[in-house]
């Protein structure tokens, strides 16, 4: 080869586009649909946020991970696409993990993206900056996890991970980027050939045709038929099939606190105010999207009185089946396809559920409704539960458009009994786990991802674990009002600790101005100590849509232990004896000081 042909070749090379992993990840991103992002800044995946907002991606900055990776897992259930939460390495990522764990429980697609320490020397274990193992650490805690070393590989894996976490039962992925990825360069060309674009990520499963017909000869049988339809029926977005399927059968339904809105609580079927009576005498119980745990008493027990059941269930993963009781008609598939085939399978002359039945859960629902009305009229001040959520439901009621979050104990128990939904995926609560602090991450990504308005209704309690994202809407100027029903503590405010001067474990500082704090920051912060207050402060924050807090002052004395679920806190038999020991131990003394 001659020098001149040589320099030629050099010259070429030279002026060859290159690009980098910074630049294929976000290529690879944008090239499916992946256009928001949720996380924290900070080594080594602070360019690529600068990056990846410069290329058009929406990048919102919050200020814990863990609020971050919930409004990423709640933005997969609206959106049904994966939500991607970008951490820091090791505490970052550890602090997102307990959303990606959180995402995968309760069947909501996303991804954890976390930059990750060198692996030469974190296998070695040399004490690298924030050295973890953390794909080790992710895998019993998501649906899948992967890591890439080569940027020629970033489009396989991402691919990757959006097939995950879709398909099938929809989940947690977890990706870890090694700071030295973003920063090896390939030729510009070859890069954008190892990109992917993901089709079809998440395929329809049919159920067996011998499965749908096995279901609606076991419905066809019921006396007492009863629908449950759970959150992943919300998730399916197969709103018109099951609204059809439920009128078509004339069955009496009851949503979990999630599926609220699939069809309208109002709905002449509904039986969310008869919930005892409807799973105590049902005799055929079909699950949509629903799952037999601990929320539906693991569908044994005194919840599910004496009479015998027959369960059918719809279900995407065949392993849920038979996970507590006996499931006579499984029917494995996605629920838009089941119930599709479902309401095929009923043709034009189908029964509707006999009248003696349905009349008696319309009457019992009517009851416990009339009964309730009282309650939520109210005007107290300070108030109690019922009175102030007496005006959230009027208010949700006018505006159905709006996103309901809501979590604590007693404010989400008593929230999600009272307040009414009218449209699907209205609602966003604590789900599975019943856990506290997706409050505010679930607030931010439910503003941005839909464009509606969100009251979030929480506890004072459960804001203290995500309050410090006030911040964050007000910096993006978010349409959120945040209710916090504030009395005093976790359960109530009026615990006192018997032995030293510590406040009791369960008590915050009296009279919080939680107001305040949305003030520090150019929101708009309310006091209010009444319903009437309580509601025209909603309505304005509503009507404006600029960030508003307002402060609920909740009688103290409100609020059991736990809310509804105080049976599954464990009583200790010795500090019963221990308490009566103390109570009459005065008494005691003084009769040893009568006798000496």
């Amino acid at each position: 080869m001659s020098v001149t042909a040589a320099k030629s070749i050099d010259t070429t090379e030279a002026e060859r586009e290159l690009t980098d992993g910074f630049n294929l990840m976000i290529d690879a991103l944008k090239l499916n649909g992946l256009t928001t992002i949720y996380g924290v800044p900070g080594i080594p995946i602070t360019d690529f946020g600068r990056m990846a907002q410069a290329a058009g991606i929406r990048v919102i900055s919050f200020r814990h991970e863990q609020n971050a990776g919930n409004a990423a897992s709640i933005a997969g259930f609206l959106t049904k696409k994966p939500g991607v939460c970008l951490t820091v390495s090791a505490p970052g990522f550890l602090n997102g993990l307990t959303a990606l764990a959180h995402a995968t429980t309760n069947c909501f697609p996303m991804i954890l993206i976390s930059g990750s320490s060198e692996r030469e020397i974190v296998d070695l274990q040399q004490g690298d900056y924030e050295e973890m193992d953390q794909l080790a650490i992710a895998k019993p805690l998501c649906k899948a996890a992967f890591r890439v070393l080569h940027a020629a590989d970033i489009g396989i894996g991402l691919a990757r991970a959006i097939r995950a976490a879709v398909s099938g039962r929809p989940g947690g992925v977890y990706l870890d980027l090694p700071a030295k990825l973003f920063g090896q360069v390939m030729d510009a060309e070859a890069g954008k050939k190892s990109l992917v674009k993901v089709i079809d990520a998440a395929p329809a499963q049919i159920p067996a045709p011998s499965a749908v017909k096995r279901a609606l000869d076991v419905l066809k049988s019921a006396k007492r038929p009863l629908i449950i339809l759970g959150k992943g029926a919300a998730y399916a977005q197969a709103d018109d099939a099951i609204k059809s399927l439920v009128e078509k059968s004339g069955i009496p339904f009851l949503p979990m606190s999630m599926a609220k809105g699939l069809l309208s609580d109002t709905h002449p079927q509904c039986a969310g105010a008869a919930r005892s009576t409807v799973l105590k005498d049902s005799d055929v119980v079909m699950l949509i999207g629903a799952r037999l745990n601990w929320l539906l008493s693991h569908g044994k027990g005194k919840t599910w009185g004496d009479q015998p059941k027959k369960f059918i269930q719809i279900d995407i993963e065949p392993k849920e089946m038979d996970s507590n009781v006996e499931i006579v008609a499984p029917v494995v598939g996605d629920i838009g396809s089941c119930v599709t085939a479902l309401l095929e399978g009923m043709g034009a002359n189908w029964a509707a559920a006999p009248s003696d039945w349905t009349g008696a859960v319309a009457k019992k629902r009517e009851e416990n409704v009339a009964k309730m009305a009282p309650r939520l009229m109210n005007n107290n001040s300070p108030m109690d539960y019922h009175g102030a959520l007496g005006v959230l439901r009027t208010i949700i009621k006018e505006r159905p458009d709006a996103i309901l979050v809501n979590e604590g104990a007693n404010t989400l128990d008593l929230a999600r009994g009272v307040i009414d939904m009218y449209r699907p995926r209205k609602r966003l609560d604590v789900g599975t786990w019943g856990v506290m602090g997706i409050g505010m991450g679930y607030a931010i990504a439910a503003a941005i991802e839909t464009g509606k308005p969100v009251l979030a209704v929480e506890g004072d309690s459960a804001f203290g674990f995500s309050g410090m994202e006030v911040e964050t809407i007000c910096r993006y100027k978010l349409p959120v009002c945040i209710v916090i029903f504030n009395n005093d503590g976790i359960y109530r405010g009026t615990d006192v600790n018997s032995v030293g001067a510590d406040p009791a474990p369960t008590v915050f500082v009296k009279g919080s101005r939680y107001d305040r704090m949305m003030e520090a920051f150019g929101g708009v912060g309310v006091n209010a100590t009444s319903p009437d207050e309580l509601k025209r402060a909603v309505n304005e924050a509503m009507d404006s849509g600029k960030p508003t807090l307002i402060n609920a002052v909740i009688d103290p004395a409100a609020g059991s232990e736990s809310g509804r679920i105080g049976n599954l806190n464990p009583q200790s038999i010795l500090e019963e004896e221990v308490s009566q020991h103390r109570r009459h131990a005065p008494r005691q003394r003084a009769i040893q000081r009568m006798t000496q």
